[in-house]
């Protein structure tokens, strides 16, 4: 019966959320391997054309690979009650609905690197501690990792070294900084009511050629179905490494 299901279902359907300007559509691209913006779809399947796109039912969808749907929740923030029950409702619906080809099958939640002091804000903690997504599993992407970059020469060059030598250990401290961070949010997160399923670092997404495997074999790891990790490792383009990996292991 399970995979009778699993064969209705044609394309891999993700909800992205975050606050504003945490690179979600620049992870989109890559992910589709596009410079292009999506095509916006509305929830009958008909095309959308004014610009912009600010309801979450909507679907964005790439030309460059039109296997994956994207939902965006449009800068999720803390203190709008309206959208936080909007996007609540949405999940739940698109958890389990019965027509299969609308339910959603993983949640990218993205946490940007560029104020990495506000990192887990009121808005992550009441998403994860309120929002129960069942059977849909919510991956952490740290994004704009590249931030960090500056972050570390600022405090290289506090610490009294001349620029010279700050730039020279910027990459070291840098990672050290990530891996502060990166802990600090799971450390956080995990202590939530409903704790994300997984996390991964995203670094130098603005780049054409930027490498997604990390966050494609993520993914993969969290969901429940075997039939549906075919269809992500299928879908994706990023690396051919992960389908051989895949093949290779089932």
């Amino acid at each position: 019966m399970a995979n009778e299901y699993l064969k209705k279902i044609k394309r891999f359907r993700i909800l992205v959320m975050g606050r504003a300007n945490a690179g979600k559509t620049t992870i989109l691209q890559r992910v589709c391997n596009s410079t292009d913006k999506p095509e916006i779809f509305d929830g009958k399947g008909d095309k959308y054309f004014q610009r912009g796109y600010h309801d979450i039912q909507n679907e964005l969808v790439f030309q460059s690979n039109p296997g994956f749907v994207f939902h965006d929740s449009c800068g999720f923030e803390a203190g709008s009650t309206q959208q936080f029950d909007q996007m609540k409702h949405f999940v739940a619906d698109h958890a389990v609905t019965t027509r299969v080809n609308e339910r959603i099958h993983a949640i990218w939640f993205c946490i940007p690197m560029t104020d990495s002091h506000r990192t887990v804000t009121a808005a992550e903690r009441k998403f994860f501690n309120e929002c129960d997504t069942g059977h849909v599993p919510v991956i952490v992407l740290v994004t704009k990792v590249d931030a960090l970059y500056l972050t570390a020469i600022r405090e290289l060059l506090d610490g009294g070294l001349k620029i010279a030598e700050a730039k020279a250990r910027a990459t070291e401290k840098q990672g050290e900084l990530l891996e502060k961070w990166f802990g600090y949010v799971k450390h956080e997160l995990d202590m939530c009511k409903f704790p994300p399923k997984g996390y991964v670092s995203l670094n130098k997404m603005h780049e054409e050629d930027a490498d997604c495997t990390a966050l494609m074999e993520c993914t993969a790891n969290v969901l429940n179905e075997e039939g549906l990790q075919r269809l992500l490792i299928s879908t994706q383009q990023s690396s051919i490494g992960i389908c051989i990996k895949y093949a290779v292991n089932k």
